[in-house]
C-alpha cells in the first residue's frame, strides 16, 4: 500500500480523494494555486504545497511544478482526480519516469482511448456498436461531404482530441457543411492544439448513457452498471441518475459483458467510463471513453456501495479486483446527483465571489460532496462546479422526493447557483415521467418561458 499520495487537483474532487486516503491510512499532499490558499483541500491534507499563481497553465496544468511538489514531498503516487491532468498520457509517462505511481490507466491506453477515432476503431473491432461515420480522421471538407452523403444527414462533426462540446457541430444539410466544418476545425485547434475532426451520424433526441467499469492489473474487468446523463446544457451535464429508466437488466448485462471483454483485451487498468448514445429504439452506440473517475461517480457509489476512489487506489497498489469488490456487483435503489454550479440559474454565466451563507442539507440518504463553506471565496479562474448533491431512495419516486427536500434545505448566499434550476427540473412533468434526452433543457426552458408569458397575460 502507498504511504503518501499527492492529489493533482483542487476543489471537491481533491477533498474526495483526501477522504478516501484517510480511510485507507494514507498520508496526503495537496497542491494549490495562490487563489486556493484558503481552500478546504489545503486545510485537510496532511501537507500542502503552493505550485504557482491562479492561472491553470502556471499551476494545476504545470507538469514540472506538480512533479517537483511530488518529489519534494516524497510521495509514492499521484491521484489526478478528473479534468486537468487526469487524461494527459504525457503526464502519466512523466510520473512513471520519476518512479511515482500514476493512479489511472497505462499511458498507452489513455492515449488510445483519448484519440476518439482510434477508440471508435478499437470498439468496432471488438463488436461494440458504434454510430456509422468516418473511418478515422477527416482529411478535408470534401471527404467529410462524401461520408455525410453516405450515412445521410444530419451528421455531427467532432474534435478527435477534445470533449466538452468544443470542436463539435451538427450539420443538417450539404449547404451548411463547409462553414461548420471549418468552424469546428478552428475551435478544436484553439482548444486542444489539434484540429483533427471525425464524423458520425447524428441521432435526434438521444439519451446519454454511460457505463462505469473497474479493471485490475491482471486482466479482470467488472461493470458497475449505467448512469443516465441526458440532462445537459451546452454538452455539459447538469443532473445524473442511476439506474437509467430505459436500460433493461438484459441490456445492462449484455453491454457490461461486452465492455469487460473489450477492455481486458486492450489492457485497461483502473476506473473508466464508456459513454453511449441511446436512440429512440433503445439501441446503444459507443461515442467515447473517459479514462478517469467521473464527476458523477457518486451516483454509482450510492446504488452499488462500492467506493470507486478507494478502489482506484487499491488497484493502483496492486490489489486484485476480487479483493477490492468482495463479491458480485448488485444495484440497490435509485440515486440522483445534481451538480451545483456557481452560475446564474438561467443565463449560465459564472458567478465568482464570497459565499456569505452556507447551509448544507442532511438526513437519510443524502450526500454532499463539496469544498465550499461560509465566507469561502469562489475564484473566477476555474470550473464553476462547487458542490454535488446526491441522494438515494428505494426507488426513483423516493429519490426525486428526497432530492427536492434536500435542495429546499440547501442554502448558498452571496453568489448565484443552479439550485433554483434543479428545483424546477425536479417538478417538471417530462422529468417526472423519465422522458429525458439531450434536448430536454431546451424544451424545459421553452415550456417555462411559455408559462411565464401566460402568467403575464393573465395578470
Amino acid at each position: 500500500m502507498f504511504n503518501k499520495i499527492l492529489i493533482a487537483n483542487r476543489g471537491e474532487i481533491a477533498l474526495r480523494v483526501i477522504c478516501a486516503c484517510k480511510e485507507l491510512g494514507i498520508r496526503t499532499v495537496a497542491i494549490y494555486s495562490e487563489a486556493d490558499r484558503n481552500s478546504l483541500h489545503v486545510r485537510f491534507a496532511d501537507e500542502a504545497i503552493c505550485i504557482g499563481p491562479p492561472q491553470l497553465a502556471q499551476s494545476y496544468l504545470n507538469i514540472p511544478a506538480v512533479i517537483s511538489a511530488a518529489e519534494i514531498a516524497n510521495v509514492d503516487a499521484i491521484h489526478p482526480g478528473y479534468g486537468l491532468l487526469s487524461e494527459n498520457a504525457n503526464f502519466a509517462e512523466v510520473c512513471e519516469t520519476c518512479n511515482i505511481k500514476f493512479i489511472g490507466p497505462p499511458p498507452e491506453v489513455t492515449r488510445l482511448m483519448g484519440e476518439k477515432e482510434k477508440a471508435r476503431a478499437a470498439m468496432k473491432k471488438a463488436g461494440v456498436p458504434i454510430l456509422p461515420g468516418s473511418e478515422g480522421v477527416l482529411g478535408s471538407e470534401g471527404e467529410a461531404l462524401e461520408y455525410a452523403r453516405t450515412v445521410g444527414f444530419p451528421i455531427i462533426i467532432k474534435a478527435s482530441a477534445g470533449g466538452g462540446g468544443r470542436g463539435m457541430r451538427i450539420v443538417r444539410s450539404e449547404q451548411e457543411l463547409p462553414a461548420l466544418f471549418h468552424a469546428a476545425q478552428s475551435e478544436a485547434a484553439a482548444a486542444f492544439g489539434n484540429g483533427d475532426l471525425y464524423m458520425e451520424k447524428y441521432v435526434e433526441h438521444p439519451r446519454h448513457i454511460e457505463f462505469q467499469i473497474l479493471a485490475d492489473q491482471y486482466g479482470t474487468v467488472a461493470s458497475l452498471g449505467e448512469r443516465e446523463c441526458s440532462i445537459q446544457r451546452r454538452h455539459q451535464k447538469l443532473l445524473e441518475e442511476s439506474p437509467s429508466t430505459q436500460v433493461t437488466p438484459q441490456l445492462r448485462e449484455e453491454i457490461g459483458q461486452m465492455l469487460c471483454r473489450t477492455l481486458s483485451d486492450i489492457g485497461y487498468v483502473n476506473a473508466g467510463t464508456i459513454e453511449f448514445l441511446m436512440d429512440q429504439d433503445r439501441k446503444l452506440y459507443f461515442i467515447e471513453m473517459n479514462t478517469r473517475i467521473q464527476v458523477e461517480h457518486p451516483v454509482t457509489e450510492m446504488v452499488t456501495d462500492v467506493d470507486l476512489v478507494k478502489s482506484q487506489i487499491l488497484i493502483a497498489a496492486g490489489a486484485k479486483l476480487e479483493e477490492v469488490l468482495h463479491g458480485p456487483i448488485s444495484q440497490r435503489g435509485h440515486a440522483i446527483e445534481c451538480r451545483i454550479n456557481a452560475e446564474h440559474p438561467e443565463k449560465f454565466t459564472p458567478s465568482a465571489g464570497k459565499i456569505t451563507a452556507f447551509n448544507p442539507p442532511g438526513g437519510t440518504g443524502v450526500r454532499l460532496d463539496t469544498a465550499a463553506y461560509a465566507e469561502g471565496v469562489i475564484p473566477p479562474y476555474y470550473d464553476s462546479l462547487i458542490a454535488k448533491l446526491v441522494v438515494r431512495g428505494k426507488d426513483r419516486d423516493e429519490a426525486i422526493s428526497r432530492m427536492s427536500r434536500a435542495l429546499g434545505m440547501f442554502i448558498i448566499e452571496g453568489i448565484y447557483t443552479t439550485i433554483p434550476l434543479h428545483r424546477k427540473i425536479l417538478v417538471d412533468p417530462e422529468f417526472r415521467a423519465g422522458q429525458t434526452d439531450t434536448n430536454f433543457i431546451e424544451r424545459f426552458f421553452a415550456r417555462n418561458a411559455a408559462q411565464n408569458q401566460e402568467h403575464k397575460v393573465a395578470s
